[in-house]
């Protein structure tokens, strides 16, 4: 609610330079990883289709960003998915992860060229090893915007990310990526799910480097 933000919203808060140490329940992600034991459920005109992928994910932290008071530290990513036997890429996407010490506010931002953007958000604690983030359609300030085509035919009411770090170092996540399709009786379950393993570790950002 607004009531609870500062009256002054125009005096930045002062950063650390360390984007790393600042990272919350993030830090675990930053690095380059990979997996080909991904799972995929997509509507097809037939039925649902299960599809196996291979996915590299890099996500490289950035300098602190402030909106005012608000104080943000996050990883910049890029992840590329792959059907095992076809070398082009059958998913592309870029976004951040964005973590608010000062409140504990979660935030992925994300961007396909199928021509859709989202931002999900959500809530967790410094040393959560599971947080889950949620896109809503209409919502203003965690919502779902979509080309024509897609608002059309593949119509996304709900975006839902669990991220799940794990003891041995990988970390996993689930999705549930809620559709409305003109054919279908009943909203239709994306769902996609996987487990990364580090193959590099993150480049500091320059300010730390420095």
């Amino acid at each position: 609610m607004s009531e609870n933000f500062p009256k002054d919203i125009y005096t930045e808060a002062e950063p650390e330079t360390d984007t790393l140490a600042n990272l919350g329940p993030l830090r675990p992600m930053a690095g380059i990883w990979t997996s080909s034991r991904g799972l995929d459920t997509a509507p097809k005109a037939d039925g649902p289709e299960k599809q196996a992928y291979i996915e590299r994910m890099e996500l490289q932290p950035i300098d602190a960003q402030a909106n005012g008071p608000q104080l943000f530290y996050g990883l910049r990513y890029h992840t590329q998915i792959f059907k095992p036997d076809d070398p082009e890429t059958f998913h592309d996407q870029v976004g951040y992860w964005l973590w608010e010490p000062a409140t504990g506010a979660l935030m992925q931002t994300l961007s396909i060229p199928r021509g859709q953007v989202a931002m999900a958000v959500g809530k967790a604690a410094p040393d959560a090893k599971t947080f889950r983030l949620e896109a809503v359609r209409g919502s203003l300030t965690n919502g779902i915007v979509s080309n024509p085509f897609l608002e059309y035919a593949f119509k996304t009411e709900r975006y839902i990310i669990t991220v799940t770090i794990n003891a041995d170092g990988t970390w996993s996540y689930e999705l549930d990526t809620v559709l409305i399709i003109p054919d279908q009786k009943e909203p239709f379950h994306h769902t996609d799910r996987n487990t990364l393993r580090k193959i590099g570790e993150p480049t500091l950002n320059p300010t730390a480097r420095e």
